[in-house]
């Protein structure tokens, strides 16, 4: 049927439900970009980029918490093949909150110093998911402990975290169930599956200290060695000391029995 002129009317275009998920809807887009509130005055260009790296950060702190419960519910099930699925995931995802500290890489000092005066007494070390990260990896020494209680109460994600066997005891464990040595997992042809979650493993504590040489490297770069950091933390110094930190140290010495003499 058409309409005067000959025309074809044009069919009604359909409502959409309220209840219609859509990607914006999904994703609740205008809640998350209306999230990013730069509080210098008037606005520094810049403080929008630092803004986005350290709240995409978070984001992704948060799925690597997500993903280190699955490896660890994986692991004391005995799931040797799913752990080592799970931790290949984990890792990727350490390369990609690494990776983004590229972005402020493109910060220089001068304009950083612009709006940092208004970051207040915020800094990176209040960062509660990070520090559940580093509590459920394996950081219990006293140092770690104290540096926690200098924000106040240690918080209940990092404390749940403290209250759960590191990511080596659970290791540990895994090998006590299955019967064999650290040592046998690494000569013994039949225990690849085991070996290759070492290897893993190894390669989360990896990634975790690259990602801490190059926040380092970053810092100083941005306010230099010497600079205290936001916050009055201790900048540099500080992030200086837990580049060497180990997630893993049976797993690193397992590697000298093999050259003796």
């Amino acid at each position: 049927m058409t309409g005067k002129g000959g025309k074809r009317p044009s069919a009604p275009v359909p409502k959409k439900s309220e209840d219609e998920v859509t990607y914006p809807s999904y994703l609740a887009l205008e809640e998350l970009l209306l999230l990013q509130r730069p509080r210098s005055t008037p606005e520094h260009p810049d403080e929008l980029l630092f803004i986005i790296v350290h709240q995409a950060s978070e984001l992704w702190f948060k799925l690597i918490l997500h993903e280190l419960n699955a490896l660890i519910a994986l692991i004391e099930a005995r799931d040797t093949l799913g752990a080592l699925t799970s931790v290949r995931r984990v890792n990727a995802l350490v390369r990609i909150v690494t990776g983004q500290l590229s972005a402020l890489e493109t910060l220089p000092p001068q304009r950083f110093a612009q709006f940092r005066g208004y970051l207040g007494t915020s800094s990176g070390s209040q960062s509660v998911q990070f520090r559940a990260i580093e509590a459920m990896s394996g950081m219990r020494d006293a140092h770690f402990l104290q540096v926690l209680k200098q924000h106040g109460e240690i918080a209940p994600l990092v404390k749940k975290a403290l209250a759960r066997p590191t990511l080596q005891q659970l290791y540990d464990d895994l090998l006590d169930a299955e019967g064999v040595t650290l040592e046998q997992v690494y000569s013994e042809q039949n225990q690849k599956p085991l070996q290759m979650l070492a290897e893993g493993l190894l390669e989360y504590e990896q990634g975790f200290a690259m990602w801490r040489f190059l926040h380092v490297q970053l810092v100083e770069r941005i306010i230099g060695p010497l600079t205290s950091g936001t916050g009055g933390t201790l900048g540099s110094k500080y992030l200086q000391q837990t580049i060497n930190q180990r997630f893993f140290p049976k797993l690193w010495a397992v590697r000298s029995k093999f050259f003796k003499g």
